[in-house]
């Protein structure tokens, strides 16, 4: 089967994983989602993630954040820039995730970064996802 959108992918799969609280969660490797969830891991989302590699065959294990309480630290991922759609914003028409709560992930010509640093870097590009 051939996934047209490995991204939409792997945050449906952290999503499905934290419905049901899992420690961990196991994606297909690429160098774009290893970005994502670098700044995920930046913005205090997740705990860690590390690369695994078994024959040949490369996988992401994420380690997912929960509270004291027990819920989890993402309430919510939503793909933004769809294969079908993409969006792209310039510098000053970065939306603001959930008032600034949330963190809009953006590629930029200097590589995968959050909205925040983004606005600090006056660059501008597809928006990919936002994660509140």
């Amino acid at each position: 089967m051939v996934m047209t959108d490995p991204i939409a992918d792997m945050l449906t799969r952290i999503r499905n994983a934290l419905m049901v609280s899992h420690e961990t969660v196991e994606v297909p490797f690429s160098k774009i989602k290893a970005e994502i969830l670098k700044v995920m891991k930046d913005e205090g989302l997740i705990k860690n993630f590390q690369i695994i590699e078994e024959d040949k065959k490369k996988d992401i294990r994420v380690f997912l954040k929960y509270d004291e309480n027990g819920r989890s630290v993402i309430y919510g991922l939503k793909r933004i820039s769809k294969p079908g759609r993409r969006i792209y914003v310039r510098c000053d028409k970065i939306p603001r995730a959930l008032s600034g709560y949330g963190v809009n992930i953006l590629s930029t010509s200097q590589g995968v970064m959050s909205d925040r640093e983004a606005r600090k870097k006056r660059l501008g590009g597809e928006l990919l996802c936002t994660v509140w």
